[in-house]
């Protein structure tokens, strides 16, 4: 087996540093020292050395260590930088020459899904761009709210926002917390933190308390829906999110695209109608 790693000198603050961060990334995963070392084609001893700081990883070994524990992008540069590397993966302004193509391609997309509302945002849930759609939802929603950068949590949960029009306000508030706790779990980021504190504070719009559930004509639907009441309608959407796969750059890989399925007839006929 190859073991792509270096001692490290005595005291040596990179080693010590990456070290635990590799172990905590091994312990999330919930993979043993042996498993990843049989995936990474290493050796049970050497991750022990590279984890207890007496070795340190090559820049190599990092990265494939990050591949095999599904590390996000951005917290394999971090691991880059504790082991005394400098970052593999480039991180581009959204409006960078080089994510044209890309931001063609999106908006392409966007529109392509019209009737039906769909958005792009970034790992803090700023609103990279939306297609029209989306702006029918925001009917009666702050201006405060709507001025750039748009935030899509602070939108959908300020009760100034979307919530006093959706009806099943408790479940989507609490899957959108639920969202962003695991997002948290993922990436140490700061401003997601303060992102979730603020709007996780946020008090109940009027008439929240009341609408603690909402009833299914027909049947449960497959998936929890968002239930709106738009143009003195029930309307309810189904949500997908769907990524990059293999991003090689830190913007890129934070990217969602995030699209609102009609779940019922009537929302379907209602959204095709005003076309």
């Amino acid at each position: 087996m190859t073991t792509a790693t270096a001692t490290a000198p005595p005291g040596s603050g990179s080693a010590a540093g990456v070290g635990p961060l590799l172990r905590e990334w091994r312990r999330r995963a919930g993979v043993s020292q042996l498993e990843l070392a049989l995936r990474a084609d290493s050796a049970a001893r050497h991750i022990s050395y590279i984890e207890t700081g007496k070795s340190r990883p090559s820049r190599e070994m990092v990265l494939r260590l990050a591949e095999h524990l599904d590390v996000p992008v951005r917290e394999r540069n971090a691991l880059l930088v504790a082991a005394g590397h400098a970052p593999h993966y480039p991180e581009s302004a959204p409006d960078s020459p080089s994510l044209a193509v890309l931001r063609g391609g999106l908006d392409r997309l966007l529109t392509g899904y019209e009737p039906y509302p769909a958005l792009v945002v970034d790992a803090g849930y700023r609103v990279w761009a939306a297609n029209r759609g989306v702006s029918r939802l925001l009917e009666g929603v702050a201006p405060h709210l709507l001025t750039p950068p748009l935030n899509a949590m602070r939108i959908t949960l300020h009760p100034e926002g979307m919530a006093p029009r959706i009806l099943n306000f408790r479940e989507w508030r609490s899957h959108l917390l639920d969202q962003m706790r695991r997002q948290l779990a993922l990436l140490r980021s700061a401003p997601l933190r303060e992102l979730y504190e603020e709007v996780s504070a946020y008090p109940l719009p009027p008439g929240g308390e009341e609408r603690a559930g909402e009833t299914w004509p027909g049947g449960a639907p497959p998936a929890l829906p968002m239930v709106m009441e738009l143009d003195g309608r029930r309307l309810s959407f189904l949500s997908v999110i769907a990524t990059f796969n293999t991003p090689v750059d830190v913007t890129v890989s934070e990217l969602a695209m995030e699209t609102f399925l009609p779940a019922d007839p009537e929302t379907a006929d209602h959204l095709r109608s005003l076309v």
